[in-house]
């Protein structure tokens, strides 16, 4: 899995550099889900104003939010890739757009730590890049469940 990390903020965080803790979680669910090795993840951390223009333009939605997902595959059921991927060409999974201040935000909202908040906000995307949602509250459910399991996961790895 290649990982494209690109960071627009000037946030301090209670750590150093938050691109390890993306590369664990893409990497722990792209591991659990089986995903092809072939697949490509672009994740920007950005500023309120820029997850709230992207958010209006795409969704039709005047706010900023804590994190957007757009995948670029469909899928008939969530978290099964079935699509064949292009030898040489660029196999995007998706693009994860994660407004950086809402880490800090939520943290402390939710009582946990920074980097907790970051591997969480990437599991969730990345479900929505594999198919998942939570519109429906049978899909939110199954979303939700998915989303414990891996971050049980992704909070187990050390490195």
């Amino acid at each position: 899995m290649k990982i494209f990390i690109e960071n627009e903020t000037r946030i301090h965080y209670e750590f150093e550099d938050p691109a390890p803790i993306i590369r664990k979680a893409v990497r722990a669910v792209a591991k659990e889900k089986g995903l092809p090795e072939g697949l490509e993840v672009n994740v920007l951390l950005t500023t309120p104003s820029v997850i709230r223009t992207v958010n209006q333009e795409n969704r039709g939605i005047d706010s900023a939010t804590d994190v957007l997902s757009f995948p670029y595959f469909e899928y008939e059921e969530p978290g099964v890739f079935s699509a064949s991927l292009e030898k040489g060409g660029e196999n995007i999974l998706g693009d994860i757009l994660i407004c950086g201040s809402r880490i800090k935000e939520q943290a402390k909202k939710y009582g946990h730590s920074q980097k907790r908040e970051l591997a969480f906000l990437i599991v969730h995307s990345m479900l929505h890049l594999i198919g998942y949602d939570h519109m429906k509250k049978a899909d939110a459910k199954l979303m939700e469940e998915e989303q414990k399991r891996l971050m049980d996961e992704v909070l187990k790895i050390r490195r």
